[in-house]
């Protein structure tokens, strides 16, 4: 029997994973694709955490910084117990090897660790170790994962969770190797299955597979999500591919130009403001670049070879010399399942949430820089203690049988249909209305354009299937599913924009330019329901 099943395997599945495992619980990770395919290995600029290193900083500032980016709808609390870990966050990760940037100078270990400002941060407060911080986490993670014993099984796609009578007895999943649907049987469950980016599809720096399956899988048993209007567009990612180059970029003295070479923002200003910026820009004709050049070849080596590399490879420019190219696209969702304080989902007995699937209310209306991975460890800790702690506690029952067969038969059904609409191209009109008119700039006249066209994907989706008709190895189906869960969840990303009438954080209406007090609130939306307003 599993005592504590983790779905993701990023940092927040990792971060959770181990210190469940720390409790003497039995853990097993289930990923939908390989281990390394997730989001934590493509962050850079670094992990906040005031560490007392830089005189200017402090655990105070840290909760105002976070708070005023949040535009009011972060709790207070909850943001508290986030900036008050931030420490613990990384003495752990020091503990596990991740290897730090650090200050010659210092004498005290944790201390010596270097930091960097990111938008939106009033000091230098982002831990990194170069331009990786993000991939040297997970694998420092994943091998502290291995030496917990911790099982890992990959290419499981998920497909429900099973509850019953309001507890959450484990997952299915498709196992894509095998061609199987299968159960897994847990006391608690903890999801770490990260945001809904794919949405935005090439005008994103997720991976395709970013569909919040976690989302889903909770709405379709009768649960809420919240918050998800807002959406962070990230201002610096290649124009040509979308690939992110880190704020780090902007954090050690990047500059932002225009076509006629005038900078036209603060750089270091919340990623909401800089992104509409840049925005404008492009809107009125102008190209965007990022200039690096009076860096200095030396010093962007040292601290950003990745960004280097990465202007070479898909945008043909040498950073240290040229201007780069760049444009604002989707990377982080703030929005998602809302959570307790324990990381327990609210309205689901035995079922954890962490990371960008959770709402833990502390990224409000828009997440600071360097918050999303401390977010992951720090909380991942408390959510993967709680599980093993609540599973100690469980005499498991086994569930029935009707789940799998629900499962089973949705998947032959699908399978087996006659198909006349190829869904990559209904995947790809999808990705171009969210782009288009659910954007960095909204109105209802947009807004509702998107819903119509929705709404006419999701009629036409009764003429779509799974064309490639093997049973293993058929990424196939991985693409149909992911791409039925953003389709489900598209049209209530969209209400939940129509009904915030005010401009807030990363949610900016034309028709509506100004933040509002009476939207002080959450909005919490279930499938099938328009509107459920949480004014706590």
């Amino acid at each position: 029997m599993i005592d504590v099943l983790v779905i993701g395997s990023g940092g927040a599945g990792l971060s959770a994973a181990i210190n469940a495992a720390k409790e003497k619980a039995k853990v097993v990770v289930v990923s939908k694709s390989k281990l390394s395919n997730n989001h934590t290995v493509m962050a850079q600029g670094g992990i906040n955490a005031a560490l007392g290193n830089v005189e200017s900083d402090s655990v105070n500032k840290h909760i105002e910084d976070t708070l005023k980016a949040a535009h009011g709808l972060a709790s207070p609390d909850m943001v508290k117990l986030l900036c008050e870990s931030a420490k613990g966050a990384i003495e752990f990760l020091d503990s596990c090897g991740v290897v730090f940037s650090r200050l010659k100078e210092a004498k005290e270990k944790i201390k010596s660790i270097a930091q960097r400002r990111l938008g939106g941060a009033s000091a230098k407060r982002a831990c990194y170790g170069k331009d990786f911080t993000g991939l040297r986490i997970f694998h420092s993670l994943l091998d502290c994962a291995i030496k917990e014993g911790i099982n890992f099984l990959e290419d499981m796609l998920l497909l429900d969770l099973i509850v019953e009578e309001g507890k959450v007895k484990g997952a299915i999943f498709f196992d894509v190797k095998e061609g199987l649907i299968q159960e897994l049987w847990a006391k608690t469950t903890i999801l770490a299955t990260g945001g809904f980016g794919g949405l935005y599809l090439n005008e994103s720096t997720n991976i395709d597979l970013a569909s919040g399956d976690g989302l889903v899988a909770v709405l379709q048993n009768g649960g809420a999500v919240s918050d998800l209007e807002f959406i962070q567009f990230h201002p610096t990612a290649l124009k040509s591919s979308a690939i992110l180059i880190s704020e780090s970029a902007r954090g050690e003295g990047g500059y932002l130009v225009n076509s006629d070479g005038k900078r036209f923002v603060n750089e270091l200003a919340p990623r909401d403001e800089v992104a509409r910026a840049v925005y404008k820009e492009l809107q009125e004709g102008r190209e965007v670049f990022l200039d690096l050049r009076h860096l200095g070849k030396e010093k962007l080596l040292e601290l950003m070879p990745q960004e280097l590399e990465l202007a070479r490879l898909y945008e043909g420019v040498d950073a240290s010399c040229e201007l780069v190219p760049i444009k604002p696209v989707v990377h982080y969702s703030m929005g998602g399942i809302p959570v307790n304080e324990k990381m327990e989902a609210i309205g689901f007995e035995n079922c954890f949430v962490v990371g960008e699937a959770a709402n833990a209310k502390v990224h409000g209306a828009n997440r600071l820089g360097g918050n999303s991975l401390l977010e992951i460890i720090a909380f991942g800790k408390i959510a993967g203690k709680n599980a093993a702690q609540k599973a100690k506690e469980i005499k498991f029952q086994n569930p029935n049988q009707s789940h799998i067969k629900k499962a089973q038969s949705e998947l032959n059904h699908y399978f087996n249909k006659p198909i006349r609409i190829n869904f990559y191209s209904a995947r790809e009109r999808l990705a171009k209305i969210f782009y288009e008119y659910v954007g960095i700039i909204r109105d209802e006249a947009s807004l509702q354009k998107a819903l119509i066209e929705v709404k006419k994907l999701q009629n036409q989706f009764e003429f779509m299937g799974i064309m490639d008709k093997s049973r293993k190895n058929n990424a196939n189906v991985v693409d149909f599913y992911s791409f039925k869960n953003l389709l489900q969840l598209a049209p209530l990303v969209i209400h939940a924009a129509l009904l915030r009438k005010e401009s807030r954080g990363a949610h900016f209406r034309s028709d509506y330019p100004n933040e509002d007090a009476k939207f002080n609130y959450h909005i919490l939306l279930k499938a099938r329901e328009e509107k459920n307003a949480d004014k706590n």
